[in-house]
This record gives structure tokens, C-alpha cells and sequence, in this order.
């Protein structure tokens, strides 16, 4: 028996926010102070930096719950499966619906379980739960669906990977720039197919690096207090990536058994162009090998970091043939990672 990911889909908002539409926004420092440099030079390092040109919000009717509907009407349809069948529901986020304009966000019931109803599924043996586990929660559900097959307990799983982050940013941070809006899902099979899930690892960082990301107040101090805003220390972040990633990509793919020159694309969290570089470097220098070409297909440049949603949405599009200069064969290996809140880091050694 073989755990594969026999369907995908993807929901891409329609709303495309571009560096340009900062120009007026009012960036401060962490203490309130003004910034001191202009929008426009703001917006040229932060391109430079995190590779973003523009980034995906959804419209004002949309929640998180609708666009993770859509993306798994469409893996179900290309999984060709009956939702009745589906065993678990598995939905990774981390801020529920927040509503435009609200400030409160409602996870009740839990946005597994809106979806189940938006599917119209009756069978009550189907369990929907939701997944809390920073950026790397996507990667998270789908080892805790093969492990529910390899025990027994499923032959089917619905993972998903959104968020709405655009309606949890302080717009007088910068760093709000990052962030993006989207969603991704894939159905996760027990099969006879060759290929499937052949390694994992996962490991969470708590000790010193707990809040590292972090819910706080807006840099403006004349904003209420009691309303929260994403926040993170980038720069710790960074290092921390640089210096635990690349491990855990390592000890995955020994785990698996694959030799590194046989690995045709790595998938990591669209977290910031020039980390996941470094992190790719890295990790090719523990095997001291140089990087291959075209072994890291991006989509950061114009879907911005979307947290839970860029993995499982770069597969989707990579599998639709939708990312330049990137196609996936059946029988190609790849390497998922992601790293995040938590502070969470994940990897799957994954054969087409």
C-alpha cells in the first residue's frame, strides 16, 4: 500500500494588491515612531528582500472557510472521488474566519466542519477538525492523513492549507506586505500506485522560540489596544530558518533513502525569496553539492506568502502546469518543507 496525493486544487483570490498600492499607507517603527524612509524606497528594498511584486487578497464576502470550499470541490473532482467517502476532514489555518472589518474571529464551529456542510456530506463517520500549527500546517495535515491510512483508520483525506491574513495585518507595519490571501487542498489516498509518501520529519522549537511570530498591537498607538494584530521578530525568524531547515530537510531525505541528485523539485513555504534561497543553499551544502537549476519553483512573486496556503497552491499550480519553467512527471521525487508559528518545521520526501 502506497499514501499518494491522487487530486489538488487551488483557490487564487481575485484581488491583485501590488507594491505601488502601499504608496499611501503610513509606516511606522515599532515604538510608534514615524519611519524614516518614503513608500517608494520602502517598497524597492522589500522587493529586493522577500521577491514579492504583488500579493492575492479576497474579496469582502469571501471568509477563509468559502475559498478552502472551493479549492476542495476541485480536489475531489480531480481525485474523481465520492466527499461520502472521505474519512477526515483535515483543515490547517491559524485565525479562523475573520471577517471584513470584524476584529474577533469565529471558529465556531470549527472551519473543518463548515466545510464537511458546504459539501453536503451526510456521513457523520466523516471527522472534520481544524489544524493549528503556524505555516508548516498544510505539510502537517498530510502526515497525520497517512498515518491515520497506515493505521487503519481512513482510506481517504481532505487537507487543507488557507488563510485570510490580509484582515490580521497592522497596516502600519511593513512587514503586513508580506502577506497574502489563498487556499489549497488535496485529497490523500491509500492506492496500489507506485510513488507516494516515503519519508517525514517534524519537529516543533518552543524553548527560546515559542514567540517568535506572535500576536500584537498596531505600531500606532492611537489604535486600540485590545485588538491584535500578526506580528513577527524577522530577524530571529531568519536565522532560526536558515540554521534548522535545512537539517530537517537532510534528515527526511536520509530517512527516505533517496540520494539528493535524484530529488527533481523542492516545494518550501513562500515565506521570503531570499530565505528560501539560503535555505536551498544550505541544504545542498550539507550534501556538498552545488543547487541544481530550476529545482525550486516560486510562486512568492505574485501570490505573496499566504501562509498554510502556498505549499499545497505551488503544487497545484506546479502539477496544472501553471509555474514557467516547471513540470512534474510521474516518478519524480520532490521535497516538501515549510517552516512557522510554532515554531514548526516540517518535511515530506514525496515520488509522484
Amino acid at each position: 500500500m502506497n499514501i499518494k496525493i491522487t487530486g489538488s486544487g487551488s483557490y487564487i483570490p481575485t484581488q491583485i494588491v501590488s507594491n505601488i498600492d502601499f504608496a499611501k499607507h503610513v509606516f511606522l517603527n515599532d515604538d510608534g515612531t514615524p519611519f524614516p524612509h518614503p513608500n517608494d524606497v520602502v517598497a524597492e528594498k522589500f522587493l529586493e528582500i522577500t521577491g514579492i511584486k504583488e500579493r492575492r487578497y479576497v474579496t469582502d464576502e469571501l471568509n477563509t472557510s468559502d475559498i478552502a470550499t472551493i479549492a476542495a470541490k476541485k480536489a475531489i473532482e480531480k481525485a474523481n472521488i465520492d466527499p461520502e467517502t472521505l474519512d477526515y476532514i483535515i483543515f490547517a489555518h491559524n485565525f479562523g474566519n475573520v471577517k471584513k472589518g470584524a476584529i474577533q474571529t469565529d471558529i465556531l464551529p470549527s472551519l473543518a466542519t463548515r466545510v464537511k456542510f458546504n459539501l453536503k456530506i451526510k456521513n457523520p463517520k466523516c471527522v472534520a477538525y481544524d489544524m493549528l500549527f503556524g505555516c508548516p500546517g498544510w505539510i502537517e495535515g498530510v502526515i497525520q492523513a497517512q498515518a491515520f491510512i497506515r493505521a487503519g483508520m481512513a482510506k481517504k483525506c481532505l487537507v487543507i492549507g488557507a488563510e485570510t491574513l490580509s484582515r490580521v495585518v497592522d497596516i502600519h507595519d511593513r512587514d503586513s506586505m508580506i502577506y497574502s490571501d489563498g487556499a489549497g487542498a488535496t485529497i490523500i489516498e491509500a492506492t496500489n500506485d507506485e510513488g507516494g509518501i516515503l519519508a517525514h520529519e517534524t519537529a516543533t522549537f518552543a524553548y527560546d522560540e515559542a514567540f517568535y511570530l506572535f500576536f500584537g498591537n498596531s505600531f500606532n498607538e492611537t489604535h486600540d489596544p485590545n485588538v491584535r494584530y500578526i506580528k513577527m521578530h524577522g530577524r530571529k525568524i531568519y536565522e532560526f530558518a536558515l540554521l534548522n531547515v535545512p537539517k530537517a530537510m537532510k534528515e527526511c531525505l536520509d530517512k527516505s533513502g533517496i540520494d539528493i541528485e535524484d530529488v527533481k523539485k523542492i516545494l518550501i513555504h513562500q515565506a521570503n525569496e531570499k530565505m528560501d534561497e539560503a535555505i536551498i543553499q544550505r541544504f545542498y551544502k550539507l550534501y556538498k553539492k552545488p543547487v541544481p537549476e530550476e529545482i525550486m519553483p516560486m510562486s512568492i512573486h505574485r501570490l505573496g506568502n499566504s501562509s498554510v496556503a502556498t505549499v499545497p497552491t505551488l503544487f497545484d499550480l506546479l502539477t496544472k502546469g501553471e509555474i514557467e519553467n516547471h513540470q512534474l512527471n510521474k516518478g519524480d521525487v520532490i521535497l516538501f518543507a515549510s517552516v512557522g508559528a510554532g515554531m514548526n518545521i516540517n518535511a515530506i520526501v514525496y515520488r509522484m
